[in-house]
């Protein structure tokens, strides 16, 4: 089964939450200068809207993700704060 490799490590948004291993959801990923869906696989439920990062993939169309909080939003928002 072909791999899709060059989703790993990219960044998306859950379309459908997972179910953690009961069954999968869905991700929308921005990648090769568009948004392409993809079967999101976790480890435990994530809910809808969730941010994931990619982290294997399954084969075609399906991916392992976690969920993902970027640190640079993060940064962002400490410097809104300083001062």
């Amino acid at each position: 089964m072909a791999t899709d490799d060059a989703v790993r490590g990219c960044t998306g948004v859950l379309v459908i939450g997972t179910r953690g291993p009961a069954g999968p959801g869905e991700v929308l990923v921005r990648i090769r200068g568009g948004s392409e869906t993809f079967l999101a696989w976790s480890d435990k439920p994530l809910p809808e809207g969730a941010s994931v990062l990619v982290i294997d993939c399954r084969g075609t169309r399906q991916v392992d993700v976690v969920e993902w909080a970027d640190p640079l939003n993060a940064l962002a928002g400490e410097a809104g704060n300083a001062g």
